[in-house]
């Protein structure tokens, strides 16, 4: 039986002891094991679910799996049936099986409203059927507002680009996002797939080092308390024009240090992770979005003099 980690997470506790906030208990009345409360019907009307798992080498991914509102659905209050995979070359699409450790996201850029439904995967046909363990909803803090303008793509996905680390054109993506998602897996607490949202260019790269600010959220410190404990994670950044998706493995830490989190405005600490691996799959997504706006809480990337 896993432990629910907001009582018993000892990477969370870690961090939230550095950093001042939460404590053992915090929020609790949040968490649940079951899909109740509106989060089945909230699930139901999602087109674009984000899972995070590892592979068989154990490096931690990021992928997203999309259909019609519908395609993943609650079979009862501990079970979800999701009626599709990743896309083929995708760095998860032959690892989602087994009782592996799953985090999902369940993110509704229309309305910015999300939801984490995290447990263990098998494959079920021509899909994947999740045992829930944890489910929390979460605040709408930096979610980009987007609604959808296609939900098929007649283009098939492209070939995966597979390397080391990253290309030139990857970088440029990346810095150009508002928005990625984090996937982190504490052995023994299970995996987790969370967002990360602020102004284009909020995310800088250097090389094969990503950083960027870690602002203020609601000191559960799900993927940070696992990084404490185990620093593999996944990144995944999604075209949403254009479906493209490129995900990122490597590792991840924090930069405790004041100095660099006061020169970024709303910066708590800054968040550093070194991609080891990198796959990039053309039109991976049948899905296309438009921007609405952004999120009100983004802060500003400089400070004003």
């Amino acid at each position: 039986m896993r432990l629910e980690p907001h009582l018993d997470h000892p990477g969370e506790q870690a961090v939230q002891r550095r950093a001042g906030e939460g404590g053992p208990g915090w929020g609790s009345a949040m968490f649940d094991a079951s899909l109740s409360g509106g989060f089945a019907a909230f699930l139901e009307r999602q087109a674009m679910l984000v899972l995070a798992s590892t592979d068989a080498a154990g490096a931690v991914w990021a992928t997203a799996v999309a259909g019609p509102p519908g395609f993943a659905r609650a079979v009862d209050d501990r079970t979800v049936r999701i009626d599709a995979l990743p896309a083929p070359g995708d760095a998860l699409a032959e690892h989602l099986d087994g009782g592996a450790d799953v985090g999902i996201l369940a993110l509704e850029p229309q309305t910015r409203r999300r939801i984490r439904v995290n447990g263990t995967v098998v494959r079920a046909g021509a899909g994947l059927e999740i045992r829930t363990e944890q489910v929390l909803g979460n605040c709408p803090k930096y979610l980009q507002t987007r609604e959808i303008t296609a939900l098929a793509d007649p283009h098939r996905p492209g070939p995966a680009r597979r390397g080391a680390g990253l290309d030139a054109e990857q970088r440029a993506r990346i810095e150009a996002a508002d928005t990625f998602f984090i996937g982190s897996r504490s052995p023994g607490h299970g995996a987790d797939a969370s967002h990360r949202g602020g102004e284009p260019g909020f995310v800088r790269v250097e090389g094969d080092v990503l950083r960027w600010p870690d602002y203020r959220g609601n000191s559960f410190y799900m993927t940070l308390g696992n990084i404490e404990l185990h620093p593999r994670a996944g990144l995944l950044f999604v075209d949403w024009e254009h479906g493209d998706t490129i995900q990122l493995a490597g590792s991840m830490r924090v930069d405790w240090d004041p100095e660099a989190a006061a020169a970024l405005p709303g910066a708590l600490r800054i968040i550093e992770f070194t991609a080891e691996h990198a796959v990039h799959v053309p039109a991976a997504s049948p899905l296309r979005w438009r921007l609405v706006g952004r999120s009100r809480y983004n802060p500003p990337l400089e400070r004003r003099r």
